[in-house]
């Protein structure tokens, strides 16, 4: 019992329930409705969505593993409850776990772009697990390359599900598509979530940077709190967060087809679930002073990127 306790941190568990509520929630509270908009319908099968959750889900898991492989000497200094490579899973075994999960992941990606004919998403599918292997082995120990990265791969996710449904419209309508602005309102609503999931994912990662300091930086790491300093950091931090709340304002105020006033669904989820935990999470920020002080921050960030994601409940009703 105790070693699927320890399995289950390895992977990240509730990362990777997050990651496939996300891949759900795209294509059902967005993509469909988008479709469902301009008269097309929900075009992708049961079989095809819930096979896109579980690649995306073993990819990361294995990423996980193999993350916690690299970092086994840090991990001793940062978080050494934590703990679980050469604990209760030998590295080998580490190693072996990681390859597994990803090749599988990799394997029904394949499958999906093969089945699409879509070249581009089996390229993702095969690159992805490479990107998670290099990020862990050295871009994370990086000044800001390991976070970008992070950040990038987040943000792909939403516009994985762009991507097999464009795919699957040319197939099935590629005569009609291009007089249509189809293509561009998926590429459009999913991408502004794939953004925000950039953002944030940015900023937790940072936050996260601040947090390992001491171990970090007893293994030479290149990180940004390092480098730079706490102080300064911080502001980099705030300027991400007003960058992010910039851009919402810009999509609320011109963008999105959705009433401004406070009688609004979607202005008052954009007020009290996201601007406002946005600002909260900068007050902890700057208040923080010790690795539990960013864990807490960082908690928030992710809280508040799950709230962002959930934002789409907005496009179901408001269609």
């Amino acid at each position: 019992m105790e070693i699927f306790k320890d399995i289950l941190r390895l992977i990240r568990w509730s990362n990777l329930l997050f990651l496939g509520i996300l891949v759900w929630v795209m294509e059902k509270w967005v993509a469909a409705p988008v479709l469902t908009h301009a008269a097309f319908g929900e075009q992708l099968p049961g079989w095809v969505l819930w096979q896109l959750i579980i690649a995306v889900i073993l990819i990361a898991a294995g990423g996980y593993v193999i993350n916690d492989y690299f970092d086994v000497k840090i991990d001793r200094i940062n978080r050494p409850d934590e703990l679980v490579v050469t604990r209760s899973i030998s590295k080998q075994t580490a190693v072996r776990l990681s390859m597994g999960l990803s090749i599988s992941g990799a394997i029904l990606g394949q499958i999906i772009a093969i089945w699409l004919a879509n070249w581009t998403l089996a390229a993702v599918f095969l690159i992805v697990p490479g990107l998670l292997w290099f990020y862990s082995s050295s871009y994370k120990r990086l000044f800001m390359i390991g976070n970008i990265t992070v950040a990038l791969l987040s943000g792909l996710v939403p516009l994985l599900v762009a991507m097999v449904n464009v795919a699957l419209l040319e197939q099935r309508y590629g005569e009609i598509l291009p007089y249509t602005s189809l293509t561009h309102d998926l590429y459009a609503w999913l991408g502004g979530f794939g953004l925000f999931a950039f953002l944030l994912t940015w900023i937790r990662e940072i936050v996260k940077d601040m947090q390992d300091q001491e171990g970090d930086r007893e293994f030479e790491c290149h990180t940004m709190p390092i480098v730079w300093g706490e102080k300064w950091t911080k502001v980099f931090v705030t300027g991400l967060v007003v960058l992010t709340i910039a851009i919402i304002g810009h999509l609320w105020f011109h963008v999105l087809p959705f009433p401004i006033g406070w009688t609004s669904l979607s202005t008052r989820y954009i007020v009290l679930g996201i601007i406002v935990p946005l600002l909260a999470s900068v007050w902890l920020l700057w208040s923080a002073k010790i690795p539990s002080d960013y864990k807490t921050t960082q908690q928030v960030v992710k809280f508040t990127m799950l709230l962002g994601v959930l934002y789409s409940i907005c496009i179901v009703r408001g269609l």
